[in-house]
């Protein structure tokens, strides 16, 4: 391990803007991990930036290990060096890390380390490690988007990489032999057994169930290892709650999982779902880094099951500036007419800052949708098929939403949306629960006569510039997040100066597109500019005739 402890270079304490500047009785720490070859050689790094700004580089590596493995040594490595009497604030780019200690931990200590799908907890070394060093200390975890250009994660990622250098440098040919078997190893542990093939892993978690569930199954102490994932998940809900799995008038036999929830009881089929996200949203990211399994790849155009949808909890919940940008995709342009909404996509921001937190999900319609408009989102209806309807996910989606800024380009296509999915489902006070900005009113606004569409705002403010052969809507909520950024980008001092009297007498900051109206709205402003034009007007006749 290389300890580097450098003084900081003028470091403002109170500089807000700057995210490597000091603050006051916190220690700052920013995390990461690298790994070539996963399992491969590895390393971990941590830029710790103290209360009186000084700094200290750490990195370390191991010859053979995994991506995540070292994203978590780079957090216990900044617990270890932190002084424990000051607040630590720990960035990391690693979901794996964040959701691990914040939301799924406590569940892993629950169950005797073992995952929501019953499965031994993956590097349980090391989360024991993480758990044990943060207890009695103020930590506060964040994350942040990697490789964007954070001067932060980019110190922390340089960091991770000298640790892999040195791991690597230090390999000699009596080692590269043991070396080689440790890989094997690590390899072979990652795949999956016969019984784990993946023709019998559901990836969403919703295995199809052999036999008719029944009171007798409820009672019984049967052995897990005996049942479905599916079948421990209801049993354990509903051994909870004291219900009937399902209702005795419609069994449940294999069949999908819209149908499984469908059968359920209301309050059972609510936490089953629950359930399954806590555990789906777990998997996927430890399975899109750990394992070969299959992975959504993004084509929506046929039947594709390994979507996992993305309900978290709001753990940000009612923050006064707590920001969600959203978009939606519908079978068409009219909700009073029966169309409906197929997927909702939401980036959360909180001060303006990426949370790390999304809400994804497609949802099955129940109806068919016109050539053009598949044409346009490239949603197909046989990959919908398979999805939930949306009184099966509208409680997480309106808790999640619950109390924010929503921020929307055209708002009022999706709100309209929004109000009549929620009003069938007995929610009927949604547009009271949230404020709403309309970003397309904002830019109209800013840029009168302009095309102002989201692709032409991308053009025209150089930010977002993701592939967008079809309109997804978490990649377009993605990208409306860069634009509106970029559009408020100069009020962000006004916003923290011009504070408003928010409910309960709290003081919150002003909202952002509210500032921007008042400020195009000034009538000083619009006089100087008539004044101006009018004088330029008399040295320009054509000007003047076209006035």
């Amino acid at each position: 391990m290389s300890e580097n402890p450098t003084l900081a270079r003028s470091f403002n304490i109170n500089n807000a803007n700057n995210p490597l500047a000091a603050k006051a009785n916190t220690t700052v720490a920013y995390t990461d991990g690298a790994c070539k070859g996963n399992p491969g050689a590895g390393g971990w790094g941590a830029h710790l930036i103290f209360s009186d700004g000084r700094t200290q580089d750490l990195y370390g590596g191991e010859k053979v290990t995994t991506n995540n493995r070292m994203e978590l040594m780079g957090a216990i490595q900044a617990l270890i060096h932190s002084p424990r009497e000051q607040t630590l604030e720990i960035w990391t780019d690693s979901s794996y890390v964040k959701k691990g200690i914040t939301e799924w931990i406590e569940g892993w200590k629950k169950r005797g380390w073992k995952t929501a799908s019953k499965k031994p907890v993956a590097n349980q070394d090391l989360w024991q490690q993480l758990d044990a060093l943060r207890q009695e200390r103020d930590v506060a975890w964040h994350w942040v988007k990697g490789h964007a250009g954070h001067a932060g994660n980019e110190k922390a990622d340089e960091l991770a990489n000298l640790g892999v250098t040195s791991s690597s440098d230090n390999l000699t040919m009596a080692n590269l032999q043991d070396t080689a078997k440790k890989k094997d190893q690590l390899t072979a542990d990652k795949k999956q057994g016969p019984s784990d093939d993946w023709l019998k892993f559901d990836p969403l978690g919703f295995d199809m169930i052999d036999d008719e569930l029944d009171e007798t199954l409820l009672d019984s102490q049967n052995d897990h290892d005996t049942m479905t994932n599916t079948e421990i998940v209801v049993k354990d809900i509903c051994v909870e709650k004291n219900h009937s799995p399902y209702n005795a008038s419609k069994p449940m036999r294999n069949t999908d999982m819209s149908d499984i929830v469908s059968n359920m009881d209301t309050e059972v089929a609510a936490a089953f779902l629950e359930k399954q996200t806590e555990t789906n949203t777990e998997n996927n990211i430890e399975n899109s880094i750990e394992t070969d399994a299959p992975t959504f790849d993004g084509d929506t155009s046929r039947a594709n099951p390994h979507f996992i949808p993305l309900l978290p909890k709001p753990i940000h919940r009612h923050e006064s500036d707590r920001q969600l940008i959203m978009d939606t995709e519908t079978t068409g342009l009219d909700p009073m007419k029966g169309d409906r909404i197929i997927e909702v996509g939401i980036v959360e921001l909180v001060g303006r800052k990426f949370t790390g937190e999304k809400l994804h999900v497609y949802i099955n319609p129940q109806r068919g949708m016109d050539e053009e408009v598949i044409r346009i989102h490239g949603i197909s209806e046989a990959f919908l098929s398979d999805k939930p309807t949306f009184d099966q996910v509208a409680q997480a989606l309106y808790d999640f939403m619950d109390g924010a800024e929503i921020i929307a380009h055209n708002a009022t296509f999706d709100m309209n949306f929004l109000n009549m999915e929620f009003a069938k489902v007995g929610l009927n006070d949604f547009a009271e629960r949230v404020r709403v900005t309309d970003s397309l009113a904002m830019a109209k606004q800013q840029y009168p006569g302009q095309k102002n569409t989201l692709d032409a705002l991308v053009r025209r403010l150089d930010v977002g510039k993701q592939d967008r052969t079809f309109h997804g809507a978490l990649l377009d909520s993605e990208i409306l997040a860069e634009v509106y950024l970029a559009m408020t980008g100069g009020q962000v001092t006004l916003a923290i100066e011009e504070d408003t009297q928010a409910d309960g007498g709290h003081t919150a900051h002003a909202n952002f597109a509210d500032l921007a109206a008042l400020l195009l709205e000034s009538s000083s402003n619009e006089r100087a500019h008539q004044s101006w034009y009018a004088a330029l007007a008399e040295d320009y006749p054509e000007l003047k005739a076209k006035m």
